[in-house]
């Protein structure tokens, strides 16, 4: 090919053309590997839509390939969601109402938080809705205080008590039976996935640090240090089975919070051959394994944050131009204001010619209705207050 010095051409299944291969020559090789993926009988694929898009993915466009008669690849799994409310009501970018992927980064919220949160309230089932009070309980609760409480706490008794390397671990009976419940949670996780009930998976990695926690918690390691040579073997089983637990953890998230994952294995500088999910929970780390510094992973939301997010994204520049109408708002667009004048102009003719054919009363106010709604919403974006209608019939004196 015709590439400059120390480029090499780009490698294919259909001969290894550079760049300066015909054009006829290039194009038939795109063909023949798009072929390749999608007529195959090894290819599985999965669709991800919301509800409203199943009747084409499901049918029309099947049937469309079916009609080629070619052995293209069809749909084999296609996972469809209820609908996402916000709070109360819809999300409405034009009234400012929701946080879209555009803004959610420049919420100071991190991206794992929103992905998490959105997961677990994906509507998998039925329709569920955005809370900021939600979104603020379930940071606290459920990643600060359960899987973030007990990776920091696993992590730290090992930096603390054993100066950063796992102990020796001897199991007795109650550990085996934890490893069993992980064990349990852990093969419900794979089946989840594989179902692609992505929602209820997360909750199994929620279960397994409850269950962490509910360890340390019982087994108090923080004391048995103190004690005689026995308890201090005991409190060094604890932490390294805590320990590898949160590495376990490590791997589960990696999904759902990809930079928490990573931050994880770097603190516990876990082995990469160790980033696999298996069927069985084995402790990875073994003893004399040397971890790194260990950091807390996530940050309380406060009410304050939460309640200025909420304004923020209510929906409440509309609130401020409706409550304030003599203040101009300069973000309002020439363009949408012409068009409203335009329908008002339009309905207002209707309305008249109505009139004048003396037609029915109720489509006359009917028409009268849809004008005085047009008029009002052409006020509120030129930031004028609605003309008072006229009181009908006489006034009492």
């Amino acid at each position: 090919g015709g590439g400059g010095a120390g480029r090499q051409p780009p490698v294919s299944s259909c001969g290894g053309y550079g760049h300066s291969a015909p054009r006829v020559v290039r194009m038939n090789c795109v063909f023949a590997q798009h072929k390749a993926f999608h007529i195959s009988l090894q290819v599985q694929l999965y669709n991800f839509m919301a509800k409203d898009n199943v009747p084409f993915h499901s049918v029309v466009f099947p049937c469309s390939l079916l009609g080629t008669e070619d052995d293209y690849t069809l749909v084999s799994h296609l996972i469809a969601t209820e609908y996402l409310n916000y709070e109360d009501g819809k999300f409405s970018k034009s009234r400012g109402v929701g946080v879209f992927g555009d803004m959610a980064k420049d919420t100071g919220i991190p991206a794992d938080i929103w992905r998490f949160y959105l997961l677990f309230v994906r509507p998998e089932s039925q329709d569920s809705a955005f809370s900021w009070n939600d979104l603020m309980l379930k940071n606290n609760s459920e990643l600060l205080n359960n899987l973030g409480n007990f990776v920091n706490r696993a992590g730290s008794f090992v930096c603390k008590f054993f100066g950063g390397c796992v102990p020796d671990m001897e199991l007795n009976q109650d550990d085996k039976r934890l490893l069993a419940h992980i064990t349990l949670e852990l093969r419900q996780y794979n089946q989840l996935l594989e179902k692609v009930r992505i929602r209820d998976a997360l909750r199994c990695i929620l279960s397994i640090s409850r269950h962490g926690n509910q360890y340390l918690q019982v087994n108090e390691p923080w004391k048995r240090i103190k004690g005689s040579d026995a308890d201090r073997k005991r409190a060094g089983t604890v932490i390294g089975v805590a320990v590898n637990i949160a590495a376990l953890l490590s791997v589960m998230v990696q999904p759902y919070m990809p930079n928490v994952s990573t931050v994880i294995q770097r603190q516990l500088c876990i082995p990469a051959d160790c980033n696999v999910v298996t069927n069985d929970f084995v402790c990875t780390l073994p003893a004399g394994h040397q971890i790194g510094t260990v950091t807390p992973l996530f940050q309380k939301l406060e009410s304050e944050q939460v309640e200025n997010l909420r304004k923020r994204f209510g929906g409440g520049q509309l609130e401020d131009l409706l409550l304030k109408p003599k203040k101009k708002n300069v973000a309002v667009a020439e363009k949408e204001v012409k068009v409203l004048q335009e329908e008002v102009a339009k309905q207002g003719n209707y309305v008249r010619q109505l009139k004048a054919q003396n037609a029915e009363k109720k489509l006359i106010d009917a028409a009268a209705s849809k004008l005085t709604e047009l008029q009002k919403q052409l006020c509120s974006v030129e930031g004028k207050n609605p003309a008072p209608q006229a009181p009908k019939g006489k006034v009492k004196k």
